[in-house]
């Protein structure tokens, strides 16, 4: 999908040379030091977290779309293999919101203070006209907002405008079949969604100093429990890969570790299991042992459905931001978050900051407000760089199920020692 994005020249580009996590990190402390000097005043830099927001939540119904089309369109399954890969994966995604669910229950980190509603702009003078008002408000909600029989002018002329530059790194691709069209198509939204996680920073930092500025820092020490809590749940996660590698294949767990270990740290290092997906592979092929078709499934194709750590993330988050608004999530309503965690997390593996863009699908699932998803961005860097970890230590867990409990012999490694073996002198 790197085609869509044309290199950037000038200032985006001395923008995006420094690191994402420099950036956040810049972003929240210039917004802890906005927030304690301006006070209340601050209310209204939380509008490009809401910016953030909104066009994120419009980007993410055709993202998980296409994202999951592709996914199935790619996807080389059949036979008994692949009825067992898909069982293996949505057991495990099942098993990580489980845990997730459990976590948050326990820790209960929103309940750890108190939360009025999220800071608002100061009230406009009635009669008053405010263009950054107005300008918030065309944005549309979602893609096909727009082109309803009320319909804004200004939302399809944001829409035209944001995929006709998008369109112009692949207006040469030769589109010959559905596929094609598929990967047009989404190579397009993630280069858009590429230019909203340029403003993220930024966000983050309207969002912290609105926060400290208005409510104080009360808000933080929930987050803190929430990372807590959130680490806690992956740990568990990690240790129930563990086991079921222990008890349901022939690969011992710490031998495991060691042979993915390059796998695992690209993956914390990038934030992207689809980066780290040919790594992976080779790492169960060469270091680990497995079979050539085990570790196809587990790496390469599972890996496109195979998001345990961010559904138990987004789980998790919904729970967390339903406590500290003291709202009380049904059975019922906490099935949904599942559900609707599962579905958001397939296909999603090639979405840049896929968490950020399914969580706004799982928080309106139970109606919970979106806009305390900006809080999150200011801790979702490093989390997301753990949840990624573990979304690929489930990968590597599904190979190793799939290689069964005996070591398959034949493969070219093994032949390659058994001649040197069968050359050597006695």
């Amino acid at each position: 999908m790197q085609s869509a994005q044309a290199k950037p020249a000038g200032v985006l580009a001395r923008w995006r040379a420094i690191p994402l996590y420099l950036r956040i990190i810049a972003g929240v402390a210039l917004g802890l030091f906005a927030g304690v000097a301006l006070g209340a005043d601050a209310a209204p830099l939380a509008m490009p977290a809401k910016l953030v927001l909104r066009v994120l939540g419009a980007l993410a119904p055709p993202l998980i779309l296409l994202a999951i089309v592709q996914a199935l369109m790619r996807a080389h399954l059949g036979g008994g293999e692949a009825r067992r890969l898909v069982a293996l994966l949505l057991t495990n995604t099942l098993v990580a919101i489980g845990v997730g669910l459990l976590v948050a229950n326990i820790v209960q980190p929103g309940a750890w203070t108190t939360a009025g509603p999220p800071p608002a702009p100061a009230a406009k003078a009635s009669g008053a006209v405010d263009p950054l008002a107005q300008f918030f408000d065309a944005v549309p909600k979602s893609i096909a907002g727009p082109f309803s029989d009320d319909g804004a002018v200004m939302g399809v002329i944001f829409i035209a405008l944001a995929f006709g530059v998008a369109l112009r790194g692949v207006r040469h691709h030769e589109v010959r079949t559905v596929e094609d069209l598929v990967h047009v198509a989404l190579t397009s939204l993630v280069a858009i969604l590429h230019w909203i996680i340029d403003f993220v920073p930024l966000a983050v930092f309207g969002i912290v100093a609105s926060i400290v500025g208005v409510k104080g820092f009360h808000d933080f020490v929930a987050l803190g429990g929430f990372v807590l809590a959130v680490l806690i749940g992956l740990a568990l996660q990690a240790g129930y890969y563990m086991t079921r590698v222990r008890l349901q294949s022939w690969v011992r767990p710490l031998d495991l570790l060691r042979g993915v270990r390059d796998a695992l740290v690209m993956a914390f290092s990038t934030g992207s299991s689809t980066a780290t997906m040919p790594v992976t592979y080779e790492c169960l092929r060469q270091n680990v042992g497995l079979r050539e078709q085990s570790a196809s499934m587990g790496a390469l194709v599972g890996s496109n459905f195979n998001n345990d750590g961010t559904a138990l993330y987004e789980a998790m988050s919904a729970l967390f931001v339903a406590q500290l608004l003291g709202m009380h999530l049904t059975l019922g309503q906490q099935f949904t978050v599942v559900l609707t965690s599962v579905i958001a997390s397939v296909g999603a593996a090639g979405i840049p900051e896929a968490g950020l863009v399914t969580m706004t699908m799982v928080f309106k699932a139970v109606a919970l407000p979106t806009d305390y998803i900006a809080m999150l961005l200011t801790v979702d860097w490093l989390l997301d760089r753990c949840r990624t970890a573990i979304n690929v230590m489930g990968d590597v867990t599904v190979s190793c199920l799939l290689d069964g409990k005996t070591r398959h012999s034949g493969g070219e490694s093994e032949k390659l020692l058994n001649q040197d073996t069968n050359a050597s002198p006695p």
